[in-house]
């Protein structure tokens, strides 16, 4: 497991938290998992999939009945990060501030990471 003891890898905003019990209340699901791929025009990409179980690799963070499972790739990669939920006139989505993300193409899809986190 990577980051500080004690120390949760990503933080819960209100509104995430209220999507998160929302949507595993409608689906029925344990939680749902994050992770990273590479992919889209700055290298990789966040990925959100509903879960049944955790691995046991996985990074658990539960914050008021949402319960999200980070995968053990990426954990390295969202240590520090918050995950919020915003609402605007075109589109709604989890919205991913992580400290670690050192470029983000125009449109807001995909990610590239600071250096430092692959001398590691």
């Amino acid at each position: 497991m990577f980051g500080i003891p004690g120390k949760q890898a990503v933080t819960i905003t209100p509104k995430a938290t209220a999507q998160i019990v929302k949507l595993m209340a409608a689906k029925g699901h344990h939680g749902l998992r994050i992770g990273v791929k590479k992919g889209g025009c700055a290298g990789m990409e966040y990925t959100m999939d509903y879960v049944d179980t955790a691995d046991p690799n996985d990074e658990v963070v539960e914050h008021d009945g949402a319960r999200v499972m980070i995968a053990p790739m990426a954990q390295m990669f969202l240590f520090g990060t918050e995950i919020d939920y915003e609402t605007t006139l075109l589109e709604s989505g989890f919205k991913f501030n992580n400290p670690n993300v050192s470029e983000a193409c125009g449109c807001g899809e995909s990610i590239k990471f600071d250096d430092s986190l692959f001398a590691k």
